[in-house]
């Protein structure tokens, strides 16, 4: 009850308190098709004695969930989109047009999070994953926890919801754990994702007048800023709850160290990808469209090949959502989306020829040297994807790469014009050296956790370190003009 109390709490304080209505409707949508399911089996043989279909009932509470949910989805965060993709067919009306727009302003806190989480849970009670909630209370913290409603993560109840409605005793270990990643989620947002989102905001902001290196530069910083702002939300988020006692999913595992496209997106946004394979990706293959599709690949193709192609059918609506997930534009379903989908592809396609060149040319695939290629040939490609990601427009995105690769400018590398991109020597060498720690830390921590390892020091040292840490935000964090402790890049998603 606590833990309720404190979640419904923090969303009538966290702006338009009216729009908890929102998340309550969708808890009690979720509430209501799970007790319609565990009706009907109570009742299964009463109901077939009455010739009616028990499995058709249960399936469609189920349906019904999932519509409501999707259906408020779409028109408060989505409709844009549809309006900006027939832009030019004469299908809205300027009054209508001018309605549905105005839709976006009653966007709830979390809606993306709440709502996968919630679908996710009454899919798992369907099919017999989960034990279902007898209570509202309890299901709506596990819908509306509130560390989770900024940016997630997304929360799956059969791995993660029973220790919500479980005693918790006070563990002074757990608390101060708790603070120390907060601190270090602190540290990566405002010593380091602020000062990037200066360099960033004065590159895309006038890309002609920043060419070549200037836009690499700005994109680079962009990958830190979206990085350093996102897991450092998340540090907050998997802090506060261990304060209570709670574990949440961890969302990041280092993601710039990922060799391929298909490794950082294991390591990126981890329960966004576990909820997209599970809920979509998975049923969507079991389908009888796809499962038809696969016979009739199969029979053209062969056995092996038909299967490469009807995963990658499956892999493209796969990729499609997930772009679609991260914004109603045009630029997200490139960036994060359909890209990702053509790197992935064409890298299964491709590695039997990377394969043969490698022997022929007598290179050890497990060769320290080809590793840092593969993780920095990967980072390159991510990048791509941000230029789409940040943009203002998809055309914008084009004419910008198009910049970054016809304008030969390393020059401004060394002549002092990076100072001039929002951040002067100082705050540049703030930066950098906040990075380096940041890659230090890093690298650590692919060893284990760097926390339990300063756990095990002797208290003067635990507490040089921390307390260090601490003043280094309170002195070196970034609180520029417009800046606003309640705002993370991936709320808006």
């Amino acid at each position: 009850m606590v833990l309720l109390i404190a979640s419904v709490g923090y969303y009538l304080l966290s702006g338009q308190g009216f729009l908890i209505l929102y998340p309550i409707a969708a808890v009690g949508i979720s509430y209501l098709g799970i007790r319609s399911m565990i009706g009907t089996k109570e009742r299964t043989e009463a109901l077939k004695e009455k010739g009616k279909d028990p499995e058709r009932m249960r399936r469609t509470a189920l349906m019904w969930v999932i519509v409501a949910n999707v259906v408020v989805l779409f028109l408060l965060k989505y409709v844009n989109f549809c309006i900006n993709t027939i832009n030019g067919i004469a299908f809205f009306s300027g009054r209508q047009e001018a309605l549905l727009s105005g839709l976006s302003w009653f966007v709830p806190l979390g809606i993306s999070y709440y709502s996968l989480s919630l679908i996710g849970y009454v899919v798992d009670v369907y099919f017999g994953i989960a034990q279902p909630l007898k209570s509202p209370a309890k299901l709506a913290l596990y819908g509306m926890f509130f560390p989770c409603m900024l940016s997630g993560p997304i929360l799956r109840y059969r791995e993660d919801g029973n220790q919500f409605f479980e005693p918790h005793s006070f563990d002074y270990v757990q608390v101060t754990r708790g603070m120390q990643r907060m601190l270090w989620g602190f540290f990566k947002v405002l010593v380091i994702s602020e000062r990037m989102a200066l360099i960033v905001n004065t590159v895309y902001g006038d890309y002609t007048r920043y060419p070549g290196v200037f836009i690499w530069l700005g994109t680079i910083a962009f990958a830190f800023q979206l990085y350093t702002n996102f897991s450092g939300g998340m540090d907050i988020a998997l802090g506060i709850a261990q304060t209570f006692g709670l574990k949440l999913p961890e969302n990041f595992d280092r993601p710039f160290f990922s060799k391929n496209i298909s490794e950082y997106w294991r390591r990126w946004h981890i329960t966004l990808g576990v909820w997209m394979k599970e809920y979509i990706f998975y049923p969507l293959l079991r389908s009888s469209f796809f499962t038809k599709l696969g016979k009739n690949m199969r029979s053209k193709f062969g056995k092996k090949k038909g299967k490469q192609l009807t995963t990658f059918a499956g892999m493209f609506v796969l990729w499609f959502t997930v772009g679609v997930w991260h914004g109603g534009d045009w630029k997200y379903v490139i960036g994060s989306g359909l890209l990702h989908w053509f790197y992935i592809v064409s890298g299964e396609l491709l590695e039997p020829w990377f394969d043969k060149g490698m022997k022929r040319l007598h290179i050890n695939p497990k060769a320290g040297w080809l590793n840092g290629f593969r993780i920095l040939r990967t980072f390159f490609l991510v990048n791509i994807g941000f230029v789409f990601f940040r943009a203002a427009s998809v055309g914008d995105a084009f004419r910008m790469l198009k910049e970054a690769v016809t304008v030969w400018n390393p020059a401004v590398l060394v002549n002092g014009a990076v100072f001039g991109l929002g951040l002067d020597w100082i705050e540049f060498t703030i930066a950098m050296v906040s990075l380096l720690i940041l890659l230090m830390v890093s690298l650590l921590e692919e060893k284990g956790s760097v926390r339990e390892k300063i756990g095990r020091k002797k208290l003067p040292v635990r507490w040089i370190i921390w307390y260090g840490l601490l003043f280094y935000v309170i002195l070196l964090g970034y609180y520029g003009p417009g800046f606003s402790a309640t705002e993370f890049i991936y709320q808006g998603f």
